[in-house]
């Protein structure tokens, strides 16, 4: 049990804390950027700041397209086909195509160059490359015909706008200059990683110098039915010049030391901003996002994990604010590659989003929680097609609101609570009415929903979810699953802070809610544990592998109306026997805060060191064979898990970091929120 007495905490020295986990590298490596981006937008670099040897991506939230259609539809027939294909049929090829568009693009690739020459990594010698957190500018040396190289990199915090500063004698028509290069994208395969684009297909899409100048160009981009502005503005005089294929170069006029470029990437043909303005703008946010929002201290801890445990804290804020804060949900692969062909699932957006609430960014946090209100409409569409009442939220979605096809899609139910929690996170954080009538009209669809969902057993009378549904580890059959713990935990939650909501705003709840939520079926046990889901058969050595959903009763969920001497018994079998080398990402935040709220904070902090959860060295989380790398949901666990042991939840003791262990461990924490 953890025995931290509660101390004042002094002011975080956030400079410090950031800068002492600054990346730093001496190569390249192969299938992990170094980033600059805004959340919304982000370029990814190799060892010489730019995508010179590894034509890593740039992308942006909006940077979509869709196929050319099958065979026999048009892009308008195609588009109509998808409310009634959500789930697979016997027209596969239409159903490949509604389940991979659309998908993202990567825009472009930029890089060094010598002449209309490839630069190549053993050219270069006393590679040296830093990620300054604090600017979010990355600082990039090396040499080549022993002449130094430094190249700065930067994004623009709020446009699709990148600001590069070269300095090299090398600098000439003849020598070194800079290029750009663009692939076509197509939605063929569902991973794309550690690249995207396809370079070899030049007659497939266009690039079209629109305005030319001796320090600007701008080019159009046309791949498929996507269109998209590339400006390019540069400091000296020069050309920028058609190579082959889509593949371009400046042609500086002459000799000269230093070299600004600014690159922009947009819907629309904008103007395009200075470098220094770009350096500057990234100068003033970084800063301002550090000194904000919540921050946790470990560095006066006596245990050695410290300094691992306060680096992924570290990086995963600066990865999250980079790939995974835009309007949408992010994909699971952030803004660095493509996973599901770009999409995103809906039942991630609380693992990549819902830190920020605890970490008290609702600046951030407000841009994907429109999501709820704008796919309100869709999403009702969804329920009433499949005979239900409310709205059903989607598994696998694009910016539109479209369902992707899919068993698991279709047949997948744990995401439905999730905006209700995020209400009752955004109520805990602003107890207002404005927050109240917010949510209204999202809550009452989701819990509509949830009320007409479950069957009612003629021979119990008790309210019964599936078959047929998917759970949340997705490796079980779907027609023989069947009132699942987790979920009937899940739905009683979802339901009863609905009912809170109404009686908040001083309304009757529902009738059916309050009747669905009394008599849910009870979570099934066996041996005097909770199981996966009613009459499942050898769980504990069948099903002991993927995500353990059984913890998150207790721990990322609060256990109300949870028997908890069967739960500690639950959550210790599942210590002992789980195949943690079958489990990822997410998995190891759930297992931490269920240690954490059943009072083993020591065990707590091993499932987060845990082997299996593994971070680079720029804090990305390592995918497996099954997701992709890097994998956004394990660095927004993570962090969620960390501001959980540290500033607690409802009915935490009074305990100073009750999450942390007592011994060893010196938290200090300021700015966060207790979770539920």
């Amino acid at each position: 049990m953890s025995g931290n007495e509660e101390t004042s905490t002094s002011m975080i020295d956030r400079r410090a804390l950031v800068q002492r986990h600054n990346p730093v590298r001496t190569t390249s490596n192969p299938t992990s950027p170094m980033q600059v981006g805004n959340g919304c937008f982000a370029f990814g670099t190799d060892i010489t700041g730019l995508q010179t040897f590894m034509p890593f991506s740039t992308m942006s939230e909006w940077g979509w397209k869709n196929d050319k259609p099958p065979a026999g539809y048009s892009q308008e027939s195609v588009q109509g086909a998808r409310d009634s294909h959500t789930a697979p049929d016997n027209e596969p090829e239409l159903t490949h195509w509604l389940r991979s568009n659309p998908n993202r693009m990567n825009m472009g690739r930029i890089g060094l160059c010598i002449g209309e020459s490839q630069i190549l990594e053993e050219d270069l010698s006393d590679c040296a490359q830093r990620l300054d957190l604090w600017t979010g500018t990355i600082h990039s040396t090396m040499k080549m015909k022993g002449a130094d190289i430094i190249v700065d990199t930067v994004s623009h915090p709020t446009r699709d706008a990148i600001g590069v500063v070269i300095e090299s004698s090398l600098l000439s028509p003849s020598e070194l200059s800079i290029f750009f290069d663009f692939p076509f994208n197509e939605g063929r395969t569902k991973f794309s990683a550690p690249y995207v684009g396809v370079w070899d297909q030049s007659s497939d899409h266009s690039t079209e110098i629109v305005e030319s100048g001796d320090t600007q160009t701008v080019l159009l981009r046309q791949v498929d039915d996507a269109k998209y502005f590339v400006g390019v503005q540069w400091s000296q005089s020069g050309k920028l010049e058609w190579q082959s294929g889509h593949r371009f170069v400046l042609r500086l006029s002459g000799s000269c030391v230093r070299l600004d470029v600014t690159v922009t990437f947009s819907q629309q043909k904008l103007d395009v901003p200075s470098t220094q303005s770009i350096f500057q703008a990234s100068k003033n946010y970084w800063p301002s996002f550090w000194q904000s929002g919540g921050a946790i201290d470990l560095s006066q801890s006596t245990d050695t994990r410290w300094a691992e445990l306060e680096r992924r804290l570290v990086l995963s804020q600066y990865a999250s604010a980079v790939n995974a804060v835009g309007h949408d949900p992010p994909q699971e692969s952030g803004l660095v590659n493509l996973g599901w062909f770009g999409k995103f699932h809906m039942e991630m957006n609380w693992w990549h989003s819902a830190h920020l609430a605890l970490f008290n960014r609702w600046s951030l946090l407000e841009r994907s929680l429109s999501i709820y209100d704008r796919f309100l409409p869709s999403a009702k569409r969804l329920a009433t097609a499949q005979g239900y009442k409310g709205a059903r939220w989607p598994k696998m979605a694009d910016p539109s609101g479209n369902t992707s096809p899919g068993e698991i899609n279709s047949l997948l139910i744990w995401q439905q609570p999730h905006p209700i929690l995020f209400a009752e996170l955004d109520y805990c954080a602003h107890p207002s009415k404005q927050t109240l009538y917010k949510w209204k009209a999202v809550i009452e669809a989701s819990a509509d929903f949830m009320a007409s969902f479950p069957r009612k057993s003629v021979q119990s009378g008790v309210y019964c979810l599936g078959p047929q549904l998917h759970l949340m580890s997705e490796n079980t059959d779907s027609n023989e699953t069947y009132n699942p713990s987790f979920e009937l935990h899940y739905w009683r939650i979802g339901l009863s802070i609905s009912e809170e909501w109404w009686n908040r705003l001083g309304l009757e709840p529902k009738a059916e809610w309050s009747t669905v939520r009394h008599n849910l079926a009870p979570l099934p046990t066996e041996n005097g544990v909770y199981i996966m889901w009613q009459e499942i058969k050898d769980m504990w050595t069948n099903y002991n592998w993927e995500h353990p959903a059984l913890i998150a009763m207790y721990g990322w969920l609060p256990g109300h109306n949870l028997d908890h001497e069967i739960m500690l018994r639950t959550s210790k079998e599942v210590w002992d026997i789980w195949r943690l080398d079958r489990c990822w990402g997410w998995d190891f935040g759930m297992l931490a805060m269920n240690a954490a709220r059943s009072g083993f904070p020591e065990k707590a902090i091993e499932f987060l060191l845990d082997e299996n959860y593994k971070f680079d060295d720029v804090g990305m989380v390592l995918g497996t064979d099954q997701v992709p790398s890097p994998y956004f949901p394990g660095m927004g666990s993570f962090l969620y898990a960390c501001a959980f042991m540290a500033a607690g939840w409802d009915g935490a003791s009074s305990l100073h970091a009750p999450g942390f262990p007592a011994e060893g461990w010196d938290v200090k924490y300021e700015g966060l929120s207790k979770a539920l």
